[in-house]
């Protein structure tokens, strides 16, 4: 496709899935754990949302926002002296949203085996400008048939975010009309 393909209304040219790929790294430490130690849930899900951000940021070429996380799945336990790499990209974009996709990988202090996957999620980040309000992105451009499936997988469950929004809302809405809510 040509670059003018990738412009947006506002004229912006899209960006390429693999102009903002990142990749972050971390060793855990025993200030990272919980009773069990293994690491804390939320020390992965900070990492997940800070290279997530540098995604969202890059391609939007200024401040982004965390406005969701969809489906923080836990796969291993993470543990002392574990290097975790989490590697995030931005799966699909609106107006002004992004998707992005992240994969935490874990290599063993102890073992000489590969890094494995321990967890994943879905984030969904605003671009915002200095006012904190709504400002357009450019456009993603899949590249791979893996950046193909995983934006149209995003269109998915923008869709179903939507959706469980609106179903909320009109069971509030029916509550509080109902008089059974304030």
């Amino acid at each position: 496709m040509t670059e003018q393909a990738h412009r947006t209304e506002e004229g912006i040219t899209g960006k390429p899935t693999a102009a903002s790929r990142t990749t972050l790294s971390h060793i855990m430490t025993g200030n990272d754990t919980n009773l069990l130690g293994t690491v804390h849930g939320g020390v992965i899900m900070k990492l997940v949302d800070d290279a997530a951000g540098a995604v969202a940021g890059r391609h939007s070429g200024g401040p982004a926002v965390t406005a969701s996380m969809d489906e923080m799945v836990f796969l291993e336990p993470v543990r002392v002296g574990d290097l975790v790499h989490v590697r995030a990209q931005v799966n699909w974009t609106g107006r002004s949203s992004m998707e992005v996709g992240v994969r935490v990988m874990a290599e063993r202090w102890n073992e000489s085996t590969p890094a494995q996957q321990v967890g994943s999620a879905y984030l969904v980040f605003a671009a915002v400008d200095e006012d904190g309000r709504p400002r357009p992105v450019p456009p993603v451009v899949p590249e791979t048939e893996r950046d193909k499936r995983r934006y149209q997988e995003a269109q998915i469950r923008r869709t179903h975010r939507l959706a469980r929004r609106r179903a909320i809302k009109e069971l509030r809405d029916k509550r509080v009309a109902d008089g059974l809510e304030d």
